[in-house]
């Protein structure tokens, strides 16, 4: 509580420098792309979301993993906290994604294997979230999602790889790969303070909502308590 007291106002304020910095260097900084036009402009968008889809699941399953092994009870208000953050990141990488793909392919949506496996991503948080409420008793919801966030994070590779295992629409990777990145300077700038921009979001997002869960279970256990001596 200490910590997010303190880092709490200073990921809030470097979110909104950085994504003001990626935006305006997104939208008229850099140059529209040779073939995709000024429909490039939406991977400043798209590639940050679908980057933290795919963060986010990771930290939500490490969570959830320490919540299940060593009963940890900040692990797991972090893994509660980190799902819906992650869903809607998921669902604005498929969302820019379709948007992207009407002008490219022609079409909405292709059940190619980059976005079936971001699908199958938004499922896996829905699901969370859903079995994480489904139980009276906290910990067996708590018990219940951490067993499916952890089988379901074989999808994480599956999505990162699926464009080099399988023949797909989908771009290859052109920024984290062996010969280094293929995109242009004056694109990848603002793509990379994008990416910094919607993590510091999600750290603050994450510190936000960890905090008031926090808060609420001290206020529950406190009534708890005085409801226990007003009955004795």
């Amino acid at each position: 509580m200490k910590l997010a007291t303190v880092v709490t106002p200073w990921l809030g304020w470097l979110t909104v420098v950085l994504c003001g910095a990626g935006l305006y260097l997104g939208l008229y900084g850099s140059p529209a792309d040779y073939q995709q036009g000024e429909t490039v402009r939406i991977m400043y968008v798209h590639v940050p979301a679908a980057w933290m889809a795919l963060f986010c699941y990771t930290a939500l399953a490490v969570s959830a993993g320490v919540g299940l092994i060593w009963r940890h009870p900040v692990a797991e208000v972090a893994a509660r906290a980190t799902a819906p953050i992650g869903a809607c990141f998921t669902f604005l990488a498929l969302l820019t994604g379709s948007l992207w793909g009407k002008p490219m392919w022609g079409t909405w949506w292709v059940w190619d294997a980059r976005l079936t496996s971001m699908l199958v991503l938004f499922f896996l948080y829905l699901g969370y979230l859903a079995l994480n409420s489904a139980f009276d008793d906290p910990q067996r919801g708590a018990r219940a999602s951490a067993i499916l966030a952890l089988v379901g994070l074989i999808n994480v590779p599956i999505i990162k790889f699926s464009v080099d295992w399988w023949n797909t629409l989908h771009q290859p990777a052109s920024i984290v790969r062996m010969g280094g990145p293929s995109v242009h300077p004056a694109m990848l700038w603002p793509l990379f303070l994008m990416i910094g921009a919607f993590t510091t979001y999600y750290l603050w997002v994450l510190m936000l909502r960890m905090r008031r869960e926090l808060t609420a279970s001290r206020l529950r256990a406190r009534r708890r308590m005085q409801a226990e001596e007003a009955g004795v």
